[in-house]
């Protein structure tokens, strides 16, 4: 079986069954992202990508807050079209990227990368290799990495898959030497169907 494209399957199938406030990760405000992001002192005009933002509403505040440089990549064309039409004429000024993160390569780069909930899902160490190489081809010196995954106390499955728990130090460890630990933080996170998760959020700099 093509891994790849059972992934891409798999995630097209959660977001064409599921309304957008239907999935676990749902936030109606994803405060602490906003938080990290603006802790990186990058300014409105750096390039911001949303990795594996799906339907989130983190594009829809970045463009609020008058950021001019966002992009937003995930494996589902679903839910890639579902955030453009709920953005409408303001979806034109983001950058869309339908690909699976483990084989995304780009000719330029990002300044702040952000991740919360994809990261956790790579349980195969092969996997997360490929996405720490992706990050590093993608992420200058210098620039911004936010991560969120299931904390220690966090949920051991999600959407039908096994998932990983981190503490930030793992995922510093896990992203490489070139990365430094800069703030840690979590978080309780309740789902739509009122359960409460926890998260861990790493803001690292390359």
């Amino acid at each position: 079986m093509d891994t790849d494209v059972s992934r891409r399957d798999h995630w097209e199938a959660v977001y064409t069954s599921k309304q957008p406030d239907e999935v676990s990760w749902y936030q109606a405000e994803p405060r602490m992202s906003l938080e990290l992001i603006r802790a990186t002192e990058t300014g409105h005009t750096a390039r911001v990508l949303d990795v594996g933002g799906g339907t989130s509403v983190l594009v829809d505040h970045l463009l609020e807050e008058g950021f001019e440089n966002v992009g937003v990549l995930d494996i589902s064309s679903a839910a890639l079209s579902a955030t453009t039409q709920r953005l409408g004429e303001a979806s034109t000024s983001v950058e869309w990227i339908q690909a699976d993160i483990l084989d995304y390569r780009t000719g330029s780069s990002w300044d702040v990368w952000h991740d919360r909930a994809v990261f956790h899902f790579l349980v195969d160490p092969v996997d997360r290799a490929r996405y720490q190489e992706t990050l590093h081809s993608s992420v200058p010196e210098g620039g911004h990495v936010v991560i969120a995954t299931f904390g220690p106390e966090g949920p051991r499955r999600c959407s039908g898959l096994e998932t990983l728990r981190c503490t930030p130090q793992d995922i510093e460890r896990e992203l490489g030497g070139s990365v430094r630990l800069v703030e840690a933080r979590t978080e309780s996170h309740r789902t739509p169907s009122g359960v409460d998760q926890q998260f861990v959020y790493a803001r690292l700099v390359r």
